[in-house]
């Protein structure tokens, strides 16, 4: 398989018109009606076909994110907002009903059982999408959207005054690594009590939220929001009592682990409980790690440790940054949290976060960076629906780049000492993470299939399955704080049920990592070729493809963490 990606390459429009302004439906139903008056009569034109409505639906899928991007860089900025609003409010709701007109036409087609193997994939996508479309759910999905950038732009409005400057919360983030307690603790107290003062507004809008998706399942034919959340993520291969069983298996092989460790923690600072503000200062006392203090150090650091992985890769990243896509440094009005969008119709990734000198930070734009590689990986596809992949796979894509940098985080700590400290927080987080994901998952599950349940029961709910997965760390005195530690999980309010799929594609990418311990350059060259499969694989076989096994079984997640436990001095 040819590895190299062409980023010189352009995709012209053929069957939209080079001018044709996707934020104006008048120019855009024409189009659709164009298509839907077509008859496809053989296996070739069939696939012209649907490369035409793949152009056309790549060219509003990146208007659209080319205004949520610009929402979300600048939440404060009323024009960005209410050009987004438009596009959600006018737009996407009248493209719904017609996509889902091109999806019949197409499963109508006489020439459907003639085309190709290739399109088995594709098949049952459109076969899905068409099951779940019900007209009365496009103004409820339309009135979601608006609901989800309501959350960040409380979130990114978020901001608080500390040692005489302001400081969003992201920025606060530093505070926590300080080696002095009471600094810490000071940081840690101003920060909850900020979120607080939003507690109502977040859960008020929450209500209406989990409301509006029910109503939506139901229309759907589905008993909660649940069930058809699973099929919306398109989760064929599992179902949720395998998260359930996740779940059961990251309490009996990971939890006792990351006890160990925390209880390692307590007694290195020498305090007699952990706090919250005592979970990310280095417990050695030294001073915290600032690997950078300028955006442009960062993206050249990481630039150069991709580099190390993969030469090409490295040529990847620099492109990203002299096209200017990246917008990496935290600020006021910016929306919380970090993330990779595709630009349909280009073919190009973009990468949002909010870098504040942090080590995670390093590890962000390496993770991001994982989706964009796997973004250019795919541009050659014609279908939109192959140029991505199940969010299961697009993790390990993500995930596998963080491990596979490890090897080079000299390039950030010349210091050895340092970059042998650095090494050793990345593979504590890749424990930390599994609770983590076991907390939000259990509690969606919870969530969705208890319609109707009360703003103190959900506190309740929370409180209890945090406590199972998150021991040692005592919120004594803080007891409000921890019963709304849910609301920061953006996830939750903008992609619901999307959660597990980190805990999934970890298990992925350390197996990439286990390989890539002994064969390094095959290890990459898998996970290359995986990476440029897309979409047009099923689940299992992408896996196979980066050689790794799907399967987050208790057998499965036991070796990873036993390796990983090694690693870190903690095995049992």
């Amino acid at each position: 398989m040819a590895l190299a990606v062409d980023l010189a390459a352009r995709f012209p429009r053929r069957f939209v018109p080079a001018d044709a302004d996707m934020g104006r439906w008048e120019q855009i139903e024409p189009l659709f009606r164009r298509l839907l008056s077509t008859e496809a009569d053989s296996p070739e034109a069939l696939e012209r076909w649907l490369e035409d409505a793949s152009e056309l639906r790549a060219a509003i899928a990146e208007e659209g994110a080319r205004r949520y991007v610009a929402m979300t860089c600048q939440t404060d900025d009323r024009e960005r907002e209410q050009a987004y609003l438009f596009f959600v409010e006018e737009i996407a709701p009248k493209v719904k009903p017609l996509a889902h007109e091109l999806d019949v036409a197409y499963l109508r087609s006489p020439s459907r059982t003639s085309l190709p193997a290739r399109y088995a994939v594709f098949d049952r996508l459109v076969e899905n999408r068409v099951a779940l479309f019900r007209p009365e759910n496009v103004p409820l999905e339309t009135e979601e959207a608006k609901l989800k950038q309501q959350y960040q732009k409380i979130s990114g409005a978020m901001a608080v005054a500390f040692r005489g400057r302001e400081h969003t919360l992201q920025q606060m983030a530093r505070y926590l690594e300080e080696p002095d307690r009471a600094t810490r603790q000071e940081a840690w107290e101003l920060v909850v009590r900020r979120r607080l003062e939003d507690r109502d507004r977040l859960e008020g809008l929450f209500d209406q939220l989990l409301a509006l998706r029910h109503q939506i399942a139901r229309n759907a034919g589905f008993a909660d929001y649940r069930a058809y959340a699973f099929r919306m993520w398109e989760r064929f291969d599992y179902t949720p009592d395998d998260c359930l069983r996740f779940h059961e298996a990251i309490e009996a092989a990971v939890v006792p682990v990351v006890g160990r460790l925390l209880e390692a923690r307590r007694a290195q600072l020498g305090v007699d409980v952990l706090r919250p503000w005592d979970l990310e200062v280095d417990p050695q006392g030294r001073p915290p790690l600032r690997p950078f203090d300028r955006v442009e150090t960062l993206t050249g650091g990481v630039e150069e440790m991709v580099r190390h992985v993969d030469p090409e890769l490295g040529r990847q990243f620099a492109f990203l940054r002299d096209h200017g896509l990246l917008d990496l440094e935290s600020r006021k009005g910016k929306a919380p949290g970090g993330y990779q969008s595709t630009m349909f119709e280009r073919r190009l990734p973009f990468i949002f976060m909010n870098a504040v000198g942090l080590d995670r930070d390093l590890r962000t734009l390496l993770h991001e960076g994982g989706h964009a590689f796997h973004t250019l990986a795919c541009r050659q596809h014609p279908l939109m629906d192959y140029r991505h992949a199940p969010m299961e796979f697009c993790e390990v894509a993500s995930m596998s780049m963080e491990l596979l940098a490890v090897p080079h985080l000299e390039v950030f700590y010349p210091d050895p000492s340092e970059a042998a400290r650095a090494r050793r927080e990345q593979f504590e987080r890749v424990l930390f993470l599994f609770p983590q994901v076991a907390t939000i998952d259990a509690f969606q599950h919870w969530l969705y299939t208890h319609p109707g349940h009360t703003r103190e029961e959900r506190g309740e709910v929370w409180r209890g399955i945090f406590r199972r997965f998150h021991r040692l760390v005592d919120y004594r005195g803080y007891e409000e704080v921890e019963e709304s530690l849910w609301q920061r999980q953006l996830h939750l309010f903008t992609v619901p049920f999307y959660y597990i799929e980190y805990a999934i594609a970890e298990l992925g990418a350390l197996q990439v990592w286990l390989r890539a311990r002994t064969d390094p350059s095959g290890a990459v060259r898998r996970y290359r070729e995986a990476l440029a499969l897309g979409g047009s694989r099923p689940l299992p076989d992408l896996f196979a493809a980066a050689s790794a096994e799907f399967d987050f079984s208790a057998r499965t997640l036991d070796g990873a963490m036993r390796a990983v436990a090694d690693v870190l001095g903690v095995s049992g």
